[in-house]
C-alpha cells in the first residue's frame, strides 16, 4: 500500500473517532449486582474473658450493694445539692460534676465562677473514675494527692482520706479584727460546715488557740476511709457511718464512741459555751447567730463553738484540740 493511501486511511479513522465521541449519549443505568462472593473465614469465638464489663456488671451485689448503702448516707439523701449544687461558689463540693471538674483542674472552691445548671449528687462518678477502662480499675479514686487546706494553708496528707479532705475543710479563716472588733456579718458566719480535716490537724480555730494533729491522723492509715468506711476495697462501707468495731482495733474495750468520756465532756462544754454566748448576745435564745460587731475574743469564742459543733464528732476527731477551743471560749466569755 502506498504511503498516500496509509495517510488517507489514518485521517479517516481519526475523524471517525471524533464523530463517534461527539455523538455518544449519557451513560446508561448500572446493571444488576453480581452474585455475592464466598464468606470469609470465621473470627475467633467471643469469651467471657473478653467482656471486661462483667468485672463490675455481674450477678453479685458489687454495685447494687454499694448503691443501696450510699443512698442511706448524707451524700445520697441530703438536701445540699438541691440548694447549693448549682451555685458558682458551691458546686465544687455540692455537685458531683462540679467536684470532678474542680479536682481535674486543680481549682479552689473560692475561684469557681461558673454555675452548674445540671448539679448532681456526690455519687459514684464524683469519687471514682467510672467507665474509663471498663474494668475494676474504674473504682480507683479520682485523687489521693495531699490537700492544701484553702483557709489555713496547712497540708492534709491522710492517704485515701485525702479525697474527702478536698471538701471536708473550712472555707474561710477567722477574720482579722478592726479596732479590736470582728464583724459577724451573717447568720451563716463561721468556718463553714464540715471543718473535719482542720480539726484533725489541730488548725483553723480563732483566738490564737494552738493545736496539733490527732492520733487519728498520725496512727490511722487512710484516715477517713478507715474509720468511716471500714477500710478500702470492695467491702468498703458507703453509708460513711463510723463503726465501733473499727475503733476496737486500737480501743479494745470500746462499747461506743464515747471513749474515755470524750463525747460527754465535749457536749457539756458546748452547752456551757452556748449559754455564755447567748448571755453576751452573740446567739439568740434559739441558738441563731446575732449579726453585729463584737470584741475579738468574743467573736473567736463564737467561731470556736461553731467549729467544734460543725465538726460533729463531739471530740472524737481531735479531743485535745476540741477541748482547747472550748476552754478558750469559756475564758473569753467570762
Amino acid at each position: 500500500m502506498s504511503l498516500k493511501r496509509v495517510l488517507l486511511l489514518v485521517s479517516v479513522l481519526i475523524v471517525s473517532v471524533f464523530v463517534l465521541t461527539a455523538c455518544a449519549g449519557q451513560a446508561g443505568p448500572a446493571g444488576p449486582a453480581g452474585p455475592a462472593g464466598p464468606a470469609g473465614p470465621a473470627g475467633p469465638a467471643a469469651t467471657t474473658a473478653d467482656l471486661t464489663c462483667t468485672q463490675c456488671h455481674n450477678n453479685t451485689s458489687l454495685i447494687s450493694g454499694h448503691e443501696a448503702t450510699w443512698a442511706l448516707s448524707l451524700h445520697g439523701s441530703g438536701t445540699t445539692t438541691a440548694y447549693a449544687g448549682g451555685r458558682a461558689s458551691c458546686n465544687g463540693c455540692h455537685s458531683g460534676g462540679g467536684f470532678s471538674d474542680r479536682i481535674a483542674s486543680g481549682t479552689k472552691t473560692a475561684d469557681i465562677k461558673t454555675a452548674d445548671p445540671n448539679a448532681s449528687r456526690i455519687d459514684c462518678r464524683a469519687c471514682h473514675k467510672i467507665h474509663t477502662t471498663y474494668t475494676k480499675d474504674d473504682f480507683a479514686l479520682r485523687t489521693t494527692a495531699a490537700v492544701t487546706l484553702e483557709a489555713s494553708g496547712a497540708t492534709y496528707d491522710g492517704g485515701m482520706g485525702n479525697l474527702c479532705a478536698n471538701c471536708h475543710q473550712p472555707r474561710t479563716a477567722f477574720p482579722a479584727a478592726k479596732d479590736g472588733k470582728v464583724s459577724v456579718n451573717s447568720t451563716h458566719w463561721g468556718a463553714h460546715h464540715g471543718p473535719v480535716s482542720s480539726m484533725i490537724l489541730g488548725v483553723g480555730g480563732g483566738g490564737g488557740v494552738e493545736g496539733k494533729p490527732s492520733q487519728h491522723y498520725s496512727m490511722v492509715k487512710d484516715t477517713c476511709v478507715t474509720c468511716h468506711m471500714g477500710g478500702a476495697g470492695e467491702n468498703a462501707l458507703h453509708a460513711f457511718a463510723p463503726n465501733v468495731a473499727t475503733c476496737t482495733t486500737c480501743h479494745t474495750d470500746a462499747k461506743n464512741f464515747d471513749i474515755n468520756g470524750v463525747q460527754t465532756t465535749i457536749k457539756g462544754k458546748l452547752a456551757q459555751v452556748e449559754k455564755a454566748l447567748q448571755a453576751k448576745g452573740l446567739l439568740d435564745k434559739d441558738g441563731v447567730i446575732v449579726v453585729g460587731d463584737y470584741p475579738e475574743a468574743q467573736a473567736a469564742a463564737l467561731w470556736n463553738f461553731l467549729m467544734v459543733t460543725e465538726d460533729k464528732s463531739m471530740g472524737v476527731h481531735n479531743s485535745t484540740y476540741a477541748n482547747a477551743l472550748l476552754d478558750a471560749a469559756l475564758t473569753a466569755l467570762k
